[in-house]
């Protein structure tokens, strides 16, 4: 299965998700991105990068990029960070194309990039990605 996680400007929520689900599933194929492209190129947001890694997680080999329509493509399932990043999404998607995208989590995980809560985030990411993880195998083995 090949997992896209997305969200504003991919240095903070989706590049821990794909850390996070990395170190859960290493079978799988992952990858994040941004609907901005303000990053594009560069590493995870610093304080993210050591809040990961202080749970055990490396981001240091990632790189943002930006949100595409051929994402729909290349991807089974796309999982957004919030609401908005989920509508700005949808927006992309190509005329027939059946891509799930959904939210990672109940609620919107909030950025914190603006809130500073990076440990917050980081531990709301990884009960969703284990939840999620739940569903992919539980969906499978239908």
């Amino acid at each position: 299965m090949r997992i896209v996680f997305v969200c504003l400007g991919n240095i903070c929520r989706s590049p821990a998700a794909e850390g996070v689900m990395r170190k859960l599933a290493p079978h799988l194929t992952l990858d994040s991105a941004g609907t901005g492209g303000w990053h594009v190129g560069d590493a995870p947001y610093g304080p993210m990068q050591e809040a990961a890694h202080t749970r055990g997680y490396d981001l240091s080999g990632l790189r943002a990029r930006q949100f595409t329509r051929r994402d729909f493509e290349n991807f089974d399932l796309i999982v957004a960070m919030d609401r908005q990043n989920k509508a700005d999404i949808e927006r992309l998607r190509p005329k027939g194309n059946a891509t799930p995208v959904q939210c990672l989590a109940d609620n919107d995980v909030p950025d914190p990039y603006y809130t500073r809560d990076f440990d917050g985030a980081l531990a709301m990411i990884e009960r969703a990605a284990k939840r999620l993880l739940a569903d992919i195998s539980r969906r499978q083995d239908l």
